[in-house]
């Protein structure tokens, strides 16, 4: 009898082993690319996951998240996309700008992806925003076409600038488009620019040293993956050499810096993690339309260094915007910013920034 009862045990279990690892795989995943550190990017992972949340899946319960981060070296992005294909994830989440979404789009035309760039149509990454067909969605921000009105604001902060210099990755896929609005926006105002290139940690040492040789008396720091994840670095410098900075993203400001102007970025990373649960549930990338940003900070350090004190206030105006419509503006306390989720250096006040949230009607 007990000869018998063993039998049916040990049946028993051969049994139940490959439905528990058939309960395990069929756990859905998601493989996270990004371009920066996992430190830098933890609003984005942050937000990301509220999204997913609101769509029903949670990390580590009835979802995996597979993190794979370049630490700012965009050549290992092919790499550790490829190791996401291999793996069979469900969905990549491109987070950190252009760099991982073309790495996942160069990896896969099949496995759904998710991303936030800036143009996704001259990117080549899908051929309409209302029905982006393919494998690819996501949320396509306003970056570079923000440069004038960054410089505008830039130079009102500090009107005795006769030399401004603007910060650019020489890698990034809109370097060239990043340094003719600068040019433009320069001419337009009769500034000098001048082009300071950056594609490592060390070049940025480099090229703040520069500054005195330059006499440049305001820098423009243009958006860039890299510098999101230097961010503290960039703050750093810019206070140690007293110089007025403006920034892509209230993250720079959050940590130190002077002043920031861009789309809500939070707001984008929130939607990404709505659309891959989307996903997740049945939804094909092709018929989720990509999404555009309706919000813009601009968001001003109001405790800025002493040396900065006899700085000018800039004059808020509307956001750039495709549509014929003014936005609307009003004035907004960081910790009730629409879309946003607070998140500041904890040895920072809140009440030291100010945030004017520019929506689009």
């Amino acid at each position: 009898m007990r000869r018998r009862e063993l039998v049916l045990l040990l049946g028993g279990v051969m049994m139940t082993a490959p439905a528990v690892r058939a309960q395990q795989k069929a756990m859905p995943v998601i493989g996270i690319l990004g371009s920066g550190a996992p430190r830098a990017f933890a609003p984005a992972v942050a937000a990301f996951l509220q999204g997913l949340g609101e769509t029903g899946y949670v990390e580590g319960q009835n979802v995996t998240i597979e993190y794979r981060w370049a630490e700012g070296r965009y050549d290992r992005l092919p790499s550790l996309a490829a190791d996401l294909v291999t793996r069979k994830v469900d969905v990549i989440a491109a987070i950190g700008g252009t760099p991982p979404a073309l790495a996942a789009k160069d990896a896969t035309a099949t496995i759904p992806i998710v991303f936030g760039v800036g143009d996704a149509i001259e990117l080549g990454l899908i051929t309409s925003l209302a029905r982006p067909g393919g494998n690819l969605t996501g949320v396509s921000v306003l970056g570079d076409e923000l440069t004038p009105k960054r410089f505008e604001l830039l130079s009102e902060l500090a009107p005795q600038a006769k030399v401004i210099a603007l910060l650019v990755n020489p890698k990034n896929a809109f370097a060239e488009q990043i340094r003719q609005n600068g040019q433009e926006a320069a001419r337009a105002k009769g500034i000098q620019l001048q082009i300071l290139q950056a594609s490592a940690e060390g070049e940025i040492d480099a090229a703040f040293a520069s500054l005195v040789e330059l006499q440049a008396g305001a820098l423009l720091v243009g958006g860039d993956p890299l510098f999101d994840t230097r961010l503290e670095q960039l703050v750093a410098l810019a206070s140690s050499h007293a110089v007025p900075a403006m920034y892509p993203a209230r993250e720079f400001v959050t940590a130190g810096g002077l002043i920031s102007y861009g789309a809500s970025r939070t707001s984008g990373w929130h939607q990404e993690g709505i659309y891959a649960g989307k996903i997740l549930k049945g939804a094909r990338p092709a018929g989720l339309p990509v999404q555009q940003p309706t919000t813009f900070e601009l968001v001003v350090n109001l405790k800025p260094p002493r040396r900065s004190a006899s700085l000018s206030h800039p004059r808020s105006s509307p956001a750039p915007t495709r549509s014929s419509n003014e936005p609307r503006r009003r004035r907004t306390p960081i910790s009730q910013v629409p879309g946003e989720l607070g998140e500041t250096a904890p040895d920072r006040d809140r009440n030291d920034l100010a945030v004017p949230s520019i929506r689009r009607a």
